[in-house]
């Protein structure tokens, strides 16, 4: 019920906050037909993201800033939009937080959320683990599905999983999201990590040259990166998260929240997610735009060519609106207790998967600092 009265509020608004964030629109062109709006310039887009920032800087200067903090996502993969759009189009401003974009690997960020100085981190499975180890964060939200592949070459003789073993795989970080995925998917065939050789590298587009000069056998991908590496032919897909088993149709992403911060300031907690779930709607409204900005952002490098893909990759990632929210239709304890189930059986997690729910999970209450 927490969720949903918040829920309620933000629907009963919304025909409020359409004007200031309809794709490419002004106040002087609402007049503009679906149309015009679809066979939009390149230079008109560039034009509306200018405008989005000059009234995300006029809310910010309006709105009591509360609080001042730091999220990792400076800059990253694809599926991190809701961070990069809740900062671009001022949500967290308008939920009175002065957010800062940073960058920071894995243990960065279990350590600043263990210790309070990061407040939120968008992350998957890949903390249930530090969850049961007893460090200081729990789930707050979901975000969505999909995002990560494990890519080989077009000849090579890798099908599935239990193909992999003996195999050198590339991660971006050791105890990252993609390295979960594969530790994951090797369970599912009875292998772990010391059955194959992972090695970490910067970034995606590393990894990808690492496969195709033979330094690698397999490659763990974030998108836009991931697709677009099999454009040419000489890469092809083994496993895709977002409709592959055992990751097809649960969120695998979900917001996670440093204890810490949830037990002195839940307020602040309640003001990110809402933040977040206003991006999460704007991106389900409006995929290509949000390609558009975090692109010309700078947070995720894309090629012009390359656009129309990572806007059919964000329409599959299944960012949930605001309504599918307030008819249930996203069930996040059931997500977390799917891959806790998944973790136990590998031999991840000790924890009986319900009990780790109980754990894992805190739900917030959306409304808290509405009223002040």
């Amino acid at each position: 019920m927490k969720i949903k009265q918040w829920i309620a509020v933000l629907l009963a608004a919304a025909a409020l906050l359409i004007p200031l964030t309809a794709c490419g629109s002004s106040n002087t062109d609402t007049a503009t037909s679906n149309e015009d709006a679809e066979t939009q310039t390149a230079g008109d887009n560039a034009a509306a993201a200018e405008s989005d920032d000059e009234t995300t800087e006029d809310e910010a200067e309006a709105t009591e800033i509360k609080w001042s903090i730091t999220i990792p996502g400076a800059s990253g993969s694809l599926c991190n939009s809701p961070t990069y759009l809740a900062y671009e189009l001022g949500y967290f401003a308008e939920e009175g937080i002065d957010a800062e974009l940073i960058t920071a690997d894995f243990e960065t960020k279990k350590v600043g959320l263990n210790n309070g100085t990061i407040s939120t981190v968008n992350g998957d499975f890949q903390y249930f683990q530090s969850i049961e180890a007893g460090v200081g964060m729990t789930i707050v939200g979901g975000l969505h599905q999909g995002c990560i592949k494990l890519n080989v070459l077009a000849d090579s003789d890798i099908e599935t999983g239990a193909d992999l073993e003996g195999k050198t795989i590339a991660v971006d970080e050791i105890g990252g999201s993609p390295y979960q995925v594969t530790v994951l998917w090797l369970a599912q065939y009875g292998l772990s990590v010391d059955d194959v050789n992972i090695v970490a590298y910067n970034d995606s587009s590393l990894e990808i040259e690492a496969l195709k000069s033979g330094q690698v056998d397999v490659a763990a991908v974030w998108d836009p990166i991931a697709t677009i590496s099999t454009q040419d032919g000489t890469v092809r897909t083994i496993l895709d998260i977002g409709t592959d088993e055992p990751f097809a149709g649960h969120f695998c992403c979900f917001l996670y929240a440093s204890t810490k911060v949830v037990e002195e300031q839940p307020e602040l907690i309640a003001a990110e997610l809402r933040a977040y779930y206003k991006a999460q709607n704007w991106i389900y409204e409006n995929p290509e735009e949000a390609v558009r900005i975090v692109t010309e952002k700078g947070y995720v490098s894309l090629d012009e060519e390359y656009f129309d893909i990572a806007v059919e990759l964000v329409k599959s990632y299944s960012y949930p609106s605001t309504e599918a929210y307030a008819n249930g239709e996203w069930d996040i304890e059931g997500d977390i207790e799917y891959y806790a189930q998944a973790l136990y059986d590998a031999g991840f997690l000790t924890t009986d998967p319900e009990e780790f729910v109980s754990i894992a999970y805190t739900e917030i209450d959306l409304t808290l600092g509405l009223d002040d």
